[in-house]
C-alpha cells in the first residue's frame, strides 16, 4: 500500500495526477508540467516534499560521528548553518546525498532522499556501533513527525514573510524568514510550535524549505497558496520538479547517484574534503581525485527539436559503433524549448563542446555536451553563499 504525505488529501482536491514515487503517492502534476515549471522560473511554485526523510543525530560525539560518515567537513557549520555532502560505503560508492543542519550546540538535522530513508538509518546506525570512540551520539528516524513543503521561485521573498511571520527564535538569528542567506536554517514559531525554515532548494532559483511537525504542514500549505496567489504562485509537482533539478544539473539518487558511482565521477568533489582527516570512503575517492575515474558526468542539450532522451538510451561518439556511456536523466527543457539531459561517458569524450550521439528508439540524435549547470539565469548577488 503506497504511503501518503499530511497534504495528500489537499492534492485530491486540487485534482492533481498522482503517482507512485518511491512507495510514496505523490503528485505529479496539478495543471501541467510546463506550466509549472515555468510558474517557477517566473514567480513561484510551492511543492509537498514531506515524503524526504528527517534524521536527528546529536550528543557530545555527533560533530566527529558525521565527520567521520559524510565527505562534506560537518566542522565547518556554525549554528544555524547547512550544507550539501554525501555517505558513502568504503569503496567510496554514494549511499545517499543530503543536507545536513546543524541546528544548535551538538544538535543536527539530515535531510535525506525519501528512498533511502531506511538505508541511511540503518549505515548511521552500523557504523556508530563500529565506533565507540567518538562519544555518545543519538541517531533519531524522525521522518513520520515531520512533513514539508518547498517555496521557490524569484517571487518568494515578496510574501514569504506572511506565510512565516516574526522572528526566528533558534538557530540563524534573524528579523524575519527573507533575512535568512542561501544555505541557512532558523526556528520560527507558527501556532506556537517551533517549525525549521530554511533557504535551500532543488530548483535553481530563490526559496525556502519549510519542515514543521506533520500536523501543522497542511496550515502552512494552506497560508502559503492564499499569500501567494497575487504572485503568481503555483502549486508545482514532481514532473516539474524534475525538470528544474535537470536543467540545474542537481543529481538525483538512483539516477545520476547510486552505490556503483562515487562523487568524484560525479563531479562532486567540491562536496569532498578530503583535507579533513579519515572518513568512511576517503581513501577510494582520494586515489581517483589524482588518478582519474573511468567515467565521468556530463550534460547535453539536443542540436536540433526532437523527442527528449531518457534515462537508459545509449550515448555514441559520432559515427562510431561503440557505445560511450548511458543517459542518466533526460527531459524535455521548457525554459529552453529542446531535449536535454545527463549522463556518463568515458573520461576523452568528457569535453564541453563535444558531439555526443543519442539512440533515441533506434533513431540516433545528435547533442552537444554543455557546461553544468544546462540553464543559466541571472542571480541576486546577495544570494550568493
Amino acid at each position: 500500500m503506497l504511503k501518503h504525505t499530511p497534504l495528500y488529501e489537499r492534492h485530491v482536491r486540487l485534482s492533481a495526477q498522482l503517482v507512485d514515487f518511491g512507495g510514496w503517492e505523490m503528485p505529479l502534476r496539478y495543471r501541467g508540467i510546463i506550466d509549472e515549471h515555468l510558474a517557477v522560473r517566473r514567480a513561484a511554485g510551492l511543492f509537498d516534499i514531506s515524503h524526504m526523510g528527517e534524521l536527528i543525530v546529536k550528543g557530545p560525539g555527533a560533530e566527529s560521528f558525521l565527520n567521520r560518515v559524510l565527505t562534506n567537513n560537518v566542522a565547518k557549520l556554525a549554528e544555524g548553518q547547512g550544507q550539501y555532502t554525501l555517505m558513502c560505503n568504503p569503496e567510496g560508492w554514494v549511499i545517499d546525498d543530503l543536507y545536513v543542519y546543524r541546528l544548535k550546540g551538538n544538535e543536527y538535522l539530515l535531510v535525506v532522499n525519501a528512498v533511502r530513508v531506511e538505508a541511511d538509518t540503518e549505515w548511521l546506525v552500523q557504523q556508530l556501533a563500529e565506533q565507540p570512540d567518538l562519544g555518545a551520539v543519538w541517531v533519531e528516524n524522525a521522518s513520520e513527525v515531520f512533513g514539508a513543503v518547498a517555496l521557490q521561485g524569484p517571487a518568494v521573498a515578496a510574501f514569504a514573510d506572511e506565510v512565516v511571520t516574526g522572528k526566528s527564535v533558534a538557530g540563524t538569528d534573524v528579523p524575519k524568514v527573507t533575512a535568512l542567506q542561501k544555505n541557512r536554517v532558523g526556528q520560527f514559531m507558527w501556532s506556537g510550535t517551533a517549525i525549521h525554515v530554511a533557504r535551500t532548494g532543488y530548483t535553481g532559483e530563490d526559496g525556502f524549505e519549510i519542515i514543521a511537525p506533520a500536523p501543522l504542514i497542511g496550515g502552512i500549505w494552506d497560508r502559503a497558496l492564499e499569500v501567494g496567489k497575487s504572485f503568481g504562485l503555483e502549486p508545482a509537482g514532481l514532473g516539474a520538479r524534475d525538470t528544474l533539478r535537470t536543467e540545474m544539473c542537481y543529481p538525483l539518487y538512483g539516477h545520476e547517484l547510486d552505490e556503483s558511482t562515487t562523487p568524484i565521477e560525479a563531479g562532486l568533489q567540491r562536496f569532498v574534503a578530503l583535507d579533513k582527516g579519515e572518513f568512511v570512503g576517503r581513501a577510494r575517492l582520494a586515489e581517483q581525485a589524482v588518478q582519474g575515474v573511468s567515467k565521468k558526468l556530463v550534460a547535453f542539450r539536443l542540436s536540433d527539436k526532437g523527442p527528449p532522451p531518457r534515462p537508459g538510451y545509449a550515448l555514441f561518439a559520432p559515427g562510431e559503433p561503440d557505445q560511450i556511456g548511458q543517459v542518466t536523466s533526460g527531459t524535455y527543457s521548457p525554459s529552453l524549448g529542446l531535449g536535454i539531459g545527463m549522463g556518463y561517458v568515458t573520461p576523452k569524450h568528457a569535453v564541453a563542446g563535444a558531439r555526443l550521439e543519442i539512440d533515441v528508439r533506434g533513431r540516433r540524435l545528435e547533442s552537444v555536451i554543455v557546461p553544468k549547470p544546462i540553464y543559466r539565469k541571472q542571480v541576486d548577488p546577495k544570494m550568493i553563499s
